[in-house]
């Protein structure tokens, strides 16, 4: 169903067994992000977090200029307007219902996920991106803040997501300033994963996708959530988790299989049970 579905303004796809990808598709306007985009992505973030035979996904953009560009403020938006003039609290509700709601469902998925990076990922573009678990780019790509030199704010989760990603004082100084960083420079800060020639981006991100497809799947969905829970909790808090998580792993058929791999010196066939 994920695959199947339609929509204007994104595609999605599933290039590899157990991967899932859903593509940002205004190549025209650098992937700049609109109401309906971002409908559009919370309902198919949904659709993939609901397929047990989806494993990971990737989130990219069409085109080699962008990944995303943030909102688009080009005034092409009818939903912009119709939000911010219905109310005086219309531009909170159009960030609550907007990106922050994307933000907030990829945040929330128990799958891994990876952005794809291709050009600029910039303001609320560089939020979606972080958005994500992890972020390849390629050599050409460029990342910063630009919300400021427009007099805007990174709102769409990026006051939370930039210092976690490369401490408070780069973050402001990137934000407060508009830079913007290569590829490598972007890794070195925290910003990406890890940086690939453009030629080879897409076949590092299905070849890292496709193994991490392979794993026990309630490992990895149990894995992430006891980690992503661990940045904001105690240790004791986060060894209360663990004690509850292994007796939903430990019991379970893919722990039987993998502890028979190991023993048997093969390769296990998990099952997500």
């Amino acid at each position: 169903m994920f695959a199947e579905t339609r929509f204007d303004t994104i595609a999605c796809d599933a290039p590899a067994a157990g991967v899932a990808r859903i593509t940002l598709n205004r190549p025209q306007a650098m992937n700049a992000y609109t109401f309906q985009m971002c409908r559009e992505l919370s309902a198919a973030i949904a659709l993939f977090a609901d397929d047990d035979d989806l494993k990971v996904l990737i989130l990219t953009g069409a085109g080699e200029r962008a990944f995303c560009t943030g909102g688009d403020i080009s005034g092409a938006d009818p939903e912009h307007s119709r939000h911010v003039a219905t109310s005086p609290m219309g531009h909170g509700r159009e960030m609550r219902d907007g990106m922050q709601a994307v933000v907030l469902a990829l945040r929330r998925l128990d799958k891994p996920s990876l952005a794809v990076i291709r050009g600029y990922a910039v303001a609320g573009g560089l939020a979606l991106a972080l958005a994500c678990d992890f972020r390849f780019a390629g050599e050409t790509a460029r990342l910063g803040d630009t919300s400021n030199k427009a007099g805007l704010l990174p709102d769409e989760g990026g006051a939370w997501l930039f210092p976690r990603a490369m401490g408070l004082d780069k973050a402001l100084r990137m934000s407060l300033l508009h830079e913007i960083y290569d590829a490598e420079r972007a890794e070195r800060l925290g910003l990406v994963t890890e940086v690939f020639p453009d030629a080879e981006l897409e076949a590092q991100a299905l070849a890292f996708c496709g193994h991490l497809a392979l794993k026990a799947p309630l490992a990895v969905r149990l894995t992430k959530m006891m980690m992503a829970k661990a940045m904001e909790t105690s240790l004791e808090a986060s060894l209360v988790d663990a004690q509850m998580a292994v007796m939903v792993t430990n019991p379970s058929e893919d722990v039987r299989e993998g502890v028979a791999a190991f023993r048997e010196k093969r390769a296990p066939r998990f099952k997500g049970r």
